[in-house]
């Protein structure tokens, strides 16, 4: 049994809408039930936690879907957020995902997840399209790094259940993803191919290429 916990908490001050930007509509819907929708479509999850700052707005919003679980308050960062769901998760596997991602596809979703049974650990990424520059602390460049070996990592991260609570429970350092979590433990995550669409609504800009990704998807 996998879980899924969507992550969903906070204001997004970049989106500057003032509410948070779960709540912005996509596509006629919520990015949120966009998000949600994904995973209830998916086989390989069998149940869904969401975390969120309002759970009776957000229980109502997704009432209709049959996979989620419980919906449980965030905490003051993201890795609380995140500890605070996995007290609600109880498939063997773990799939974390942003709230935010709401173009992920159910085909990669279910990739990921596989190969997470496979390794133990996996995520989904995409190789680095742009030159990255290593610079000193005073700007100047001092090396080009390899893209070939470079991705841009995504959600869904999924790991076994314990694994990842454990590692959660055992960090403090300062981390952005909970590949990051494994790591300091020393723990592999193999990365997956995503898709470039699978963008994270952080700005006005992204929602309104999100809106254009999911024309074209309708018009295939």
């Amino acid at each position: 049994m996998a879980s899924a916990l969507i992550v969903a908490a906070g204001m997004g001050k970049r989106m500057g809408a003032g509410i948070n930007k779960a709540y912005l509509l996509l596509g006629g819907k919520t990015i949120l039930e966009n998000t949600v929708e994904a995973f209830e479509n998916c086989d390989k999850i069998e149940e869904i936690v969401v975390v969120t700052d309002d759970t009776e707005k957000c229980r109502e919003l997704l009432k209709s879907f049959k996979k989620v679980t419980d919906i449980v308050l965030g905490g003051a960062a993201r890795q609380d957020s995140v500890k605070n769901g996995l007290k609600s998760c109880r498939g063997e596997f773990v799939a974390i995902h942003d709230g935010a991602r709401a173009l992920i596809e159910v085909s990669d979703i279910e990739k990921v997840v596989t190969e997470a049974e496979k390794s133990g650990a996996a995520s989904l990424g995409v190789k680095c399209k742009d030159t990255l520059k290593a610079v000193d602390e005073n700007g100047f460049i001092v090396r080009t790094l390899d893209r070939d070996w470079i991705y841009q990592i995504q959600t869904p991260q999924v790991f076994k259940r314990t694994e990842i609570e454990k590692a959660h429970n055992e960090n403090n350092a300062d981390v952005t993803d909970d590949c990051a979590v494994m790591e300091v433990l020393g723990k592999k995550v193999k990365i997956v191919e995503g898709s470039y669409e699978n963008i994270k609504i952080t700005t006005p800009e992204d929602l309104i290429i999100a809106e254009k990704i999911l024309e074209k998807r309708k018009n295939k």
